[in-house]
This record gives structure tokens, C-alpha cells and sequence, in this order.
């Protein structure tokens, strides 16, 4: 009998998955192995534009060719319950329940517009504060539907300290309104954002550990406010270092950064990628 650790792997099909997915896969599988616990495989598939079925195909293909194992999301019915495309209506019934709880509002304000009125913010590094005097009232939006065209955002509770212990990197926070400040949960374009569509996933599928990459470490601040919102409780974190190029920059899609199967038709085994130095470099920091 499995144990009650339930994991997650969850790539986006945007492109074709690098050695940095790979490990931080490799990690959730080992962690789900080392509780005797079930790792789940979840598609993230709602960036429509740069989605490719492609993508989703390669994405096992590869993943399974390094080695990866999961048990939930294996047959094609699985897959199709377990992409996030197929889930829109389960997003729509949480942020409904957050408007009900007056903590979303609409905006129709873009990011250069946020950026043009902040003219500076020494404590933040690395997004633009949206302005509290921007947010809208209840009576102003309470007869809104969520396809009218705009940005529903998450109103922060101003100047509370998010506080949680990653079991990796050790006690971790955050303070609203100064490292982050009221969020998008839906787009003008009628698709949850990330961090409504993942919490929501977590939930129903009762993922017990969140495995991934460091460079997520304030999104899981904004995803225990949606938590707590919502009534339930937050799953352990355990944040992974990034796997960075020759310059210091992380692996990323969008950096072209090798491929798996590239590395694969060079003649690299998978029990040769995860000996070498690189693979190894910050996981016992």
C-alpha cells in the first residue's frame, strides 16, 4: 500500500524539455519513491500560444527515456484529466468563491502602466508593485463576469509576512506589498494564471509535497495566501537549486538552452548526465 505522499511532476509543452527539468523531476520522483508514496505527471498546457502538441508528446517521450517513473497520468485517459486545459471550469468555481470573499477585483491595467507609475522600489527586485489607490471597490465589480475582458487580481493583505519552511532551503518569507503586491489570478484573455490554475490542481489532486525549482520561491508566497483563502491547508515545499549554463544563467526554454533529446542523439546516456558535477551542484547546500 502507497503511503499517503502524493508528488507531482508538471511540464509545460512550450518546448522541448531541458537537463534542468530533468532533474528537478528526478528529485520529486526520488522523494515520492523515498516515502513510498505516488508521484503524479500533470500537464500545464494553458499558454495557448506557445503550446504544441508536439511538446506533449516529447515530453514523455523524453522523460521516460531518462528514466522517470510516475503512476498517476500514464494512460491517455489520465493525460486528458490531467491537463489543466481540460480543468478551466474547476479554476472558474475557486475564483468565483474568492469573489464572493471580496479578495479579487478587475484590472485593466497593463504591466508598462504599473511600471510607469512606480518610479522606483529599492526592496524590489524583481516585479513593480501594483498601486493599492488602483484597486477597485465591491460595488464597482460585484455584477462582473470573468470573460468581460479584463485582469482579476488578488488582494494582498497589506504588510503581512508569508512565512513557511522549505525543506530544502529552511525557513523562508515574504512581505506582501513590499516583495510582491496584488497579483493577476485570471487573465483578460480567460484563463486562469499560473498561480490560481496550480493551487486549485494541488488541491483536487491532493499533492502533498510541491517539488520545484528555487526560482518559484515568491510564487508559493502568493499561492498560500490562494491557499488559505480557499479554506485549505498548504502542502510541503521543497524548492530545487537551478541548473545554470557556463555564464551563470539558468537552463531555460526560451534561452534555446539543449535539449534532452539533443543530448541524446550526441550519444549522452542518462546514467551519464546524472554523474556528472552539474547534476549534483546545490542539492545538499
Amino acid at each position: 500500500m502507497r503511503s499517503f505522499y502524493r508528488g507531482r511532476i508538471a511540464p509545460s509543452p512550450t518546448g522541448y524539455l531541458h537537463l534542468g527539468h530533468a532533474r528537478t523531476f528526478w528529485l520529486a520522483m526520488e522523494r515520492a519513491r523515498a516515502s513510498e508514496g505516488t508521484l503524479v505527471y500533470r500537464e500545464e498546457d494553458l499558454d495557448f500560444n506557445r503550446c504544441n502538441k508536439k511538446y506533449s508528446k516529447a515530453a514523455i517521450e523524453d522523460l521516460s527515456w531518462f528514466g522517470l517513473e510516475w503512476q498517476e497520468g500514464i494512460t491517455k485517459a489520465d493525460q486528458e484529466s490531467f491537463k489543466q486545459s481540460n480543468r478551466i471550469n474547476i479554476y472558474l468555481d475557486a475564483l468565483e468563491k474568492l469573489k464572493k470573499l471580496n479578495l479579487i477585483y478587475p484590472c485593466n491595467k497593463s504591466r508598462q502602466d504599473i511600471k510607469k507609475i512606480q518610479i522606483s522600489n529599492k526592496k524590489n527586485k524583481t516585479e513593480p508593485i501594483y498601486p493599492e489607490h488602483w484597486r477597485a471597490d465591491l460595488d464597482d465589480y460585484e455584477n462582473f463576469e470573468f470573460t468581460t475582458g479584463y485582469n482579476w487580481r488578488f488582494r494582498i493583505p497589506n504588510k503581512k509576512n508569508i512565512c513557511f519552511n522549505d525543506e530544502r532551503l529552511g525557513p523562508c518569507q515574504f512581505k506582501c506589498g513590499e516583495d510582491f503586491g496584488d497579483f493577476i489570478v485570471w487573465r483578460k484573455d480567460g484563463i486562469p494564471s499560473y498561480e490560481l490554475a496550480v493551487v486549485v490542481d494541488d488541491i483536487k489532486m491532493k499533492i502533498s509535497e510541491v517539488v520545484r525549482g528555487e526560482d518559484l520561491l515568491i510564487s508559493t508566497a502568493r499561492q498560500i495566501l490562494i491557499y488559505n483563502a480557499l479554506g485549505f491547508n498548504t502542502p510541503k515545499f521543497y524548492h530545487a537549486p537551478l541548473l545554470v549554463d557556463s555564464e551563470g544563467i539558468k537552463l531555460s526554454k526560451t534561452k534555446n538552452s539543449m535539449a534532452l533529446r539533443e543530448l541524446k542523439q550526441l550519444g549522452f546516456t542518462p546514467n551519464s548526465l546524472r554523474e556528472c558535477e552539474e547534476w549534483w551542484s546545490g542539492i545538499d547546500d
